[in-house]
């Protein structure tokens, strides 16, 4: 495991665990309502920049502690000098620029080289929608909703929900939400096809999706990663070039000595040893 991640003493809003390939990542601070503060800016994107250079990770689970997942957007981040100013064209220009870097921190996650798991308990509010709408699959407890809060402040949400939610939800029902701000229920998010189960205790959730992350972890990183690659591009491109791409991909990282690992575990009823993904070399 990258050393950059085990120093938990450099984290005020995250703490990580972990379990063997799997990387728990949790918002830790319930007694604030895991609100998302300019410090969680900092520390999320550190670590999701990490996790994606690290191979040793095959799994990412986020989860959150105490009554809610999230309230969204810390109220410090629109007060004092954290955001600039918007008098002037060039103060304007600038807080795009704000805007663009906060995006790209949930894009990192959204392209993790390894599933990203979501697990929601109470609220999921404002950014935090944003967030678990960049995760691979969520998971929620019979508590949980979401909330496009921005709406009910006078504001347009810009960090990736009105983007995604349509591409996993029917779109009259995400305008719908975006339109009036209203909550979601867990149960309609199950309905909508937003999550993929509810849950009636955070234990049960949190049992569920780690055993899950445990046994995608096992299969091979490389079929994974691929299989996560040729998904996300097919929602952008059409059919032909989505085959086109899987052709490419498949083409490039084939691996006869993994197949035949994984016909050895079945035909023995044993488990198959595949080797981690290399670390991502960003700089030489």
């Amino acid at each position: 495991m990258n050393t950059a991640l085990t120093d938990a003493s450099t984290f005020e809003c995250l703490t990580l665990e972990f379990l063997n390939a799997v990387t728990h990542v949790r918002l830790n601070r319930p007694d604030k309502l895991n609100t998302l503060t300019p410090r969680f800016w900092h520390e999320f994107a550190r670590v999701v920049d990490q996790l994606d250079k690290d191979g040793k990770t095959r799994v990412v689970v986020l989860s959150s502690t105490g009554k809610h997942f999230s309230a969204g957007m810390d109220l410090s981040v629109f007060q004092g000098d954290v955001l600039p100013g918007t008098k002037r064209p060039v103060d304007r220009e600038q807080l795009r620029g704000l805007v663009v870097a906060l995006q790209r921190i949930f894009t990192n996650l959204e392209r993790l080289r390894v599933p990203v798991i979501a697990a929601v308990q109470g609220g999921c509010i404002g950014g935090a929608f944003d967030m678990v709408t960049a995760c691979d699959m969520r998971f929620a407890t019979a508590s949980a909703f979401f909330s496009i809060q921005e709406t009910n402040l006078a504001m347009m949400a810009d960090l990736g929900t009105l983007q995604r939610l349509p591409k996993l939800m029917p779109e009259g029902i995400v305008k719908e939400l975006a339109y009036t701000g209203d909550k979601l229920s867990a149960e309609r998010a199950k309905l909508f096809g937003l999550v993929n189960e509810v849950f009636e205790t955070q234990e049960q959730m949190l049992d569920h999706v780690i055993k899950l992350a445990e046994r995608i972890a096992k299969q091979s990183p490389l079929a994974v990663a691929g299989t996560k690659e040729a998904v996300n591009y097919s929602r952008e491109h059409t059919i032909d070039e989505s085959l086109a791409m899987a052709a490419l991909w498949q083409s490039s990282m084939f691996d006869p000595g993994q197949i035949m690992e994984a016909g050895r575990a079945q035909a023995t009823k044993s488990e198959a040893v595949f080797p981690d993904l290399l670390s991502c070399k960003t700089e030489l």
